[in-house]
């Protein structure tokens, strides 16, 4: 699973990336920072099934800490999107490119109205912020018609002359987007719109739109929500984007937390409310004062820093996905005596059979049965599973 973050430049990105990911980037108060895009590995947040079980699991890979497991999943972080990306302009469609293989998309945007539309620093509250959530839109809308109208007049040709079926040639031309026949099926009874053969350029447009939302769920991200008067701009946001799941967030603050965390200084389980300071000797008052502000600002205010729930939400809520673990009846262990070691994330409506080829594909080809270790019940290798379900699999 990969998960796409983009944003006009200079917006928090990178600094969003790294807070979820503590992986080395370059964050800078100037544009197109980042070119090439970054690529690192987040986590998503779950409730471990060890508390279940009253054990200690051992991860092999991701964490486990009081209880919340933390499973791996890739983030990329695009650069700068600027009006005409989709048209090339400022490498546009090398950075569009760069996301054609999301799953969803989480969009950063300033919130706080410090970034004007060339990406570069201005006083607060003098950018509304909401013109970036409909440009983003209209460029990457824009970027997939213009990947469809290359080929639609040929489309039409081969299905009144081949009499082939246009949604399985448009999944074709979308193909390198991870988009599918059913997705395509999916927009197309969205839209609604008469005979697909007979739509216009604006039609097309807005079939493009439709199929960019089903296919590339998006999340956005209002960063910078501790700067003073960026709360009014959310609720504006929020008031404005009813469609759209919007998280208050301060990636500098999660940074932040993440860094003091790792360091030893903290007790911080990302997405929490609250932290624990380890040590007060080991801090200065000026590392003291900034936890303090972040804790008032931010974490009491809204209840987290925003970095870890946009994550969860991009999985759980927009891509439907579930967590699953293999285990045994009688024994939680793997060869290697580690304890629930591996956490799998599938799509909802997933099979027992689907997620026995997830965990190898001989498995998958020798499935027997599988059996639900909580209740210790047989499973048919139709059975839709659910979220934390702990399934052995039995082969023949």
């Amino acid at each position: 699973m990969l998960i796409g973050v983009l944003g006009r430049p200079n917006v928090g990105k990178s600094t969003f990336f790294k807070a979820a990911t503590l992986a080395d980037v370059e964050i800078a108060n100037r544009p197109f920072v980042t070119i090439k895009p970054n690529k690192g590995v987040s986590f998503v947040k779950i409730d471990c099934v060890e508390t279940f079980f009253k054990t200690k699991c051992n991860p092999r890979e991701g964490y486990c800490i009081n209880g919340k497991r933390f499973v791996p999943m890739e983030l990329l972080d695009v650069a700068g999107l600027i009006e005409g990306a989709y048209e090339g302009k400022g490498l546009g469609n090398q950075f569009l490119n760069d996301l054609s293989q999301g799953d969803a998309l989480i969009h950063i945007i300033d919130i706080a109205g410090m970034t004007n539309e060339k990406g570069e620093i201005v006083e607060p509250l003098s950018h509304d912020p909401l013109k970036d959530v409909a440009m983003i839109e209209k460029e990457v809308d824009l970027w997939f018609f213009s990947i469809l109208e290359k080929a639609w007049d040929r489309f039409v040709k081969r299905v009144v002359n081949e009499k082939k079926d246009i949604r399985k040639e448009v999944a074709s031309q979308f193909s390198g987007l991870k988009i599918n026949e059913n997705m395509v099926e999916q927009a197309v009874k969205v839209f609604h719109s008469g005979d697909p053969l007979k739509w216009t350029r604006e039609e097309l447009k807005e079939f493009c739109s439709v199929l960019r939302r089903l296919s590339k769920p998006m999340v956005i991200v209002a960063n910078k929500i501790d700067i003073e008067g960026a709360e009014l701009n959310y609720h504006r946001l929020i008031e404005k984007y009813k469609e759209y799941k919007v998280i208050p967030c301060s990636a500098d603050s999660e940074l932040a937390l993440r860094e003091a965390a790792k360091s030893g200084l903290i007790y911080y389980i990302p997405g929490d409310n609250d932290f624990k300071i380890l040590d007060e000797k080991k801090l200065n008052e000026a590392q003291k004062n900034a936890l303090e502000r972040i804790r008032n600002n931010v974490l009491k205010k809204f209840g987290s820093t925003g970095v870890q729930q946009a994550l969860d939400i991009a999985v759980f809520e927009l891509l439907k996905y579930i967590a699953l673990f293999p285990g045994g009846v009688n024994n939680l262990k793997d060869s290697q005596g580690r304890t629930l070691p591996d956490c799998f994330l599938l799509p909802s409506n997933s099979t027992a059979l689907d997620f026995a080829f997830r965990i190898h594909t001989d498995i998958g080809n020798k499935f027997a049965k599988a059996i639900d270790v909580k209740k210790k019940m047989p499973l048919a290798k139709d059975y839709k599973l659910k979220h934390l379900d702990v399934i052995e699999i039995k082969t023949s």
